[in-house]
C-alpha cells in the first residue's frame, strides 16, 4: 500500500482549496492509498466529509507566529514524514515549500508542489514568490490548475528543474441529474468574503441590473472578513431586499439546485471549484474573465458569459435573466456537457501517473 500526504495550512477551512484537498485524498483513499493529511495548524475537524481511513494531524494546534517557529515547522515536518514513512507528499499551496523543501532535503520522497492561485499573484505574501522559486527548484513536479498557469511558471522563474503538469480541479464525484428552471429567478454566487472573491464588485453590477428588473434576486453564500462590509454596502446601495446573504455551509448542493444562474467576480482564481460544480448543476455562469480559470470553463455565448469588466458584466446578467426558456435550455445543457471531463475518475488518472 502506497503512502501519500498532503500539506495544507488548516483543513479545518471550508475554501475551495481545502474542498478539492479532501476530494482528491478521498480518492486516493478509495484506490487503495494510505493516505495523511497534515495541517500546519488546526486541522482537527475538518470541514468537508473524509474517507473513514484517512489520518488527519498538525504541527500545531492552533495559529502561531511561524517566523519565530520556522524552525520548530521544518522540524515537526520532518519528523512526521519519517514517521507516516510517507513515499509522495503535496504542498497545498506554493506558499508552504517555505517549509517543506528544507523539511524533505536528502529524503527519498517524491516533493509535488500543487498550485492554487495563479502565478501572477502573491496577495502581497513576499513568501509565496520565495516559495514557488523553492519549489522551481527543488519540488520533483509543480501541478497548476489551468495550462496557462503553466506557461505564467515557465515563464517567470528561469532554469526550472521540477516538471510542470497542468491538472484541473474535479468537478463533483457524483453524477448529477438536475436540470435548473430559469423560472425560479435566483443568481447564485458562492464564495469566502474576501477582497479576492470580488463581490463588491457583484454587488455594484447587481444594484444596477435592480433598477430595471423587479423580479429576480442575487443569493451570495460563504462566509469570511468582508462580511459586514458586503452587508453594509447592500443597505447603501438599497438592494438589501435583493440579496440574500448565507453563511458558508456544506448543504451547497441546495442552494446550487435552487439558482438559475451562477455569477462569479473574482479579481483573480487559480481553477475555481464553484464554476466546476456549478456546470455540474447545468448552471449557465456569467463570469468576470479574471486570471486564471473562467476562460478555461465558458464558452462566451454558448454555455455562458465571459465579462471583461464590470460594465460588460452588468449588460450579461441582464442580458441572461431576458432568455427565452428554449435558449436557457442551450445553455444549462453546455454547461452540463462541459463539466464531464472534469469528473473526479478522470482527473484521479492524471494525480495517479505522478504520485
Amino acid at each position: 500500500m502506497k503512502k501519500i500526504g498532503f500539506f495544507i495550512s488548516n483543513l479545518n477551512h471550508s475554501g475551495g482549496t481545502e474542498r478539492v484537498t479532501s476530494l482528491i485524498a478521498n480518492q486516493f483513499a478509495k484506490n487503495g492509498f494510505d493516505v495523511t493529511i497534515i495541517s500546519l495548524y488546526g486541522g482537527d475537524k475538518p470541514f468537508f466529509d473524509l474517507d473513514q481511513s484517512i489520518k488527519v494531524c498538525s504541527l500545531y494546534q492552533q495559529k502561531i507566529s511561524f517566523k519565530k517557529n520556522f524552525l520548530g515547522c521544518i522540524s515537526q515536518l520532518r519528523s512526521l514524514v519519517k514517521e507516516k514513512n510517507l513515499e509522495s507528499l503535496i504542498i497545498v499551496d506554493s506558499i508552504l515549500c517555505v517549509f517543506s523543501v528544507p523539511a524533505l532535503s536528502f529524503l527519498k520522497i517524491k516533493h509535488i508542489c500543487w498550485e492554487h492561485f495563479n502565478f501572477n499573484v502573491d496577495l502581497g505574501v513576499k513568501m509565496r514568490s520565495i516559495g514557488r522559486k523553492l519549489a522551481a527548484q527543488y519540488c520533483t513536479t509543480i501541478v497548476t490548475l489551468t495550462n496557462k498557469d503553466k506557461q505564467l511558471w515557465e515563464k517567470g522563474i528561469s532554469k526550472i528543474k521540477a516538471d510542470i503538469i497542468a491538472i484541473p480541479n474535479p468537478a463533483p464525484t457524483q453524477i448529477i441529474n438536475h436540470r435548473p428552471n430559469l423560472n425560479n429567478k435566483v443568481l447564485l454566487a458562492v464564495g469566502r468574503l474576501t477582497y479576492q472573491k470580488g463581490f463588491d464588485l457583484l454587488l455594484d453590477a447587481w444594484s444596477n441590473v435592480c433598477k430595471t428588473d423587479k423580479e429576480w434576486c442575487l443569493k451570495i453564500v460563504g462566509s469570511g472578513e468582508d462580511e459586514q462590509k458586503l452587508k453594509q454596502q447592500a443597505i447603501d446601495l438599497n438592494i438589501v431586499h435583493r440579496v440574500e446573504f448565507i453563511p458558508a455551509t456544506k448543504d451547497i448542493e441546495k442552494y446550487y439546485k435552487e439558482a438559475s444562474f451562477f455569477c462569479m467576480s473574482s479579481r483573480f482564481e487559480g481553477l475555481p471549484m464553484v464554476l466546476l460544480e456549478a456546470q455540474a448543476y447545468g448552471l449557465p455562469i456569467i463570469s468576470i474573465d479574471c486570471d486564471c480559470g473562467p476562460s478555461d470553463l465558458i464558452e462566451n455565448g454558448v454555455n455562458g458569459f465571459i465579462c471583461k469588466d464590470i460594465e460588460e458584466f452588468q449588460i450579461k446578467i441582464n442580458r441572461a435573466i431576458l432568455l427565452n426558456n428554449d435558449n436557457y435550455i442551450d445553455f444549462s445543457s453546455r454547461a452540463s456537457e462541459s463539466s464531464s471531463k472534469y469528473s473526479i475518475l478522470n482527473i484521479f488518472i492524471k494525480w495517479n501517473e505522478i504520485i
